[in-house]
């Protein structure tokens, strides 16, 4: 039966609750509904051709359509289309990726929990850390140190160790035994600053609020390597290093929240190595299986696993852990990306090309500021370029463009006034040049319709 895009409104509106969503506001205007992909092109129902800029959420890596993941879905499904990791059993498909894992994962991360996603991977290595320092005799090593306006996930302990003000006033949130400190947000809180003066302030309030706490109480520090759904914040390069040191000076643990920028997207494997990082866990999901399936994990350091591993059961999972169907596009995926030399093409081609042509979009009257790393880019919207001054807030600037955006056939995400893209790693020269152009059309729309 042929259905038209109007029903499929209807039926959308009448049954479906869908995520990070003003309900009302969607029923009055109908959802967009998406039937097809191709590559870097999503197609409507209508028929329309939309170039992708965000990877779906920053994980249709190897684009839409790849036969390699699709038929590895079918054949695992075929074999073994369920079985779980409970009860001293495993399958092939999880033994296989997680030797596969460890093989492009920094050095001295060599073991995995699986998990279904990267709210997850964030819920479980809440619990590993403070499981870790209980094991070592330290109960009292509870609090967790995260960054205002950091993401990791929507669950309570993923929520709480996020940053977002929104998120926390649904639920009472934080849950005891997070705290945050401020973010290395540069354009937006360190006019003023050189960068490196500002990463080394920034970063050296984790120092204080270890201190303020007291190291004892401290288990870990958690972040994003460039944080994404904050409107791809890149930290000035004096940040991660001084991180890293105040995290071994205190023998505290560091987790890089990998589930946007691993598998390729910082133009390595992982962001930890991009930022030259030793952490301690490496939380991952959506690329690493391009988001065909969903599949998570927690790369684990030896240290913590040699602890874990002699101190009797660790009571967490999840029905889903390592599903095989999962596993085995996983497996496929990053064969995929190792075949097609993925990492070194971002590294070396695609990722320059796309942030020299996207550095030209700050040219216009609008764009405060571009920015980017790898296959991550963001700029801000402004009203004034003399002194960055924002639009007001009820002129959504960014919503404004958002929509501009899509009705010229091209996703980019809003994140307030800030416009940020994350194509698929596969994108060529010519599709970035199609990208560029887009965005400059609807950025000369926006200031247009804000400006007059």
């Amino acid at each position: 039966m042929q259905v038209d895009t109007r029903e499929w409104q209807r039926r959308d509106a009448t049954y479906h609750l869908h995520p990070f969503t003003d309900h009302e506001q969607l029923r009055n205007k109908g959802s967009r509904i998406i039937t097809r992909g191709d590559g870097v092109y999503l197609i409507d129902s209508e028929g329309n051709r939309i170039l992708d800029g965000m990877a779906g959420l920053w994980c249709v890596n190897m684009g839409y359509g790849r036969e390699e993941l699709i038929e590895a879905a079918e054949r695992q499904m075929r074999e073994l289309p369920y079985y779980n990791l409970f009860f001293q059993t495993a399958h092939p498909p999880a033994i296989e990726l997680a030797s596969l894992l460890a093989e492009v994962t920094p050095p001295g991360l060599n073991q995995v929990f699986f998990t279904g996603s990267g709210s997850e991977c964030n819920d479980t290595v809440l619990r590993m850390v403070r499981h870790y320092w209980a094991s070592l005799g330290q109960p009292e090593r509870q609090v967790i140190i995260s960054r205002h306006n950091a993401y990791h996930g929507s669950t309570v302990a993923g929520a709480s160790l996020g940053g977002m003000k929104g998120m926390h006033e649904q639920g009472s949130l934080p849950i005891p035994g997070i705290v945050h400190i401020d973010q290395p947000y540069h354009f937006g809180e360190g006019q003023g600053m050189t960068p490196h003066e500002f990463g080394l302030e920034r970063a050296r309030q984790l120092e204080k609020k270890i201190l303020e706490l007291g190291a004892d109480k401290v288990a870990a520090f958690i972040g994003e390597p460039i944080q994404g759904a904050g409107g791809v914040i890149i930290p000035p390069e004096s940040y991660w290093p001084e991180i890293q040191r105040i995290c071994d000076h205190y023998g505290i643990l560091l987790i890089a929240d990998e589930v946007i920028c691993g598998f390729g997207r910082t133009g390595q494997w992982f962001a930890s190595q991009t930022f030259d990082l030793r952490p301690d866990f490496i939380c991952m999901a959506k690329g690493i299986t391009s988001g065909y399936v969903p599949l998570g994990g927690v790369m684990v350091s030896d240290r913590v696993a040699k602890v874990l591993e002699r101190n009797g059961e660790f009571a967490h999972g999840f029905t889903y852990s390592g599903h095989p169907v999962a596993c085995a596009v996983a497996i496929a995926n990053i064969k995929l990306m190792q075949k097609e030399n993925i990492v070194s093409r971002v590294h070396d081609r695609i990722a320059p090309y796309l942030q020299r042509r996207w550095s030209e979009l700050g040219q216009l009257p609008i764009v405060g500021e571009t920015r980017g790393k790898g296959m991550v880019a963001a700029l801000e919207i402004v009203q004034n370029k003399q002194d960055n001054s924002r639009f007001p807030a009820a002129a959504r600037a960014g919503l404004t463009c958002r929509e501009f955006c899509f009705n010229n056939g091209l996703v980019m995400r809003a994140v307030g006034d800030t416009m940020i893209i994350s194509p698929p790693l596969v994108i060529t020269e010519t599709e970035v040049d199609n990208l560029v152009a887009l965005a400059r059309q609807s950025l000369e729309m926006t200031a247009a319709s804000l400006l007059g």
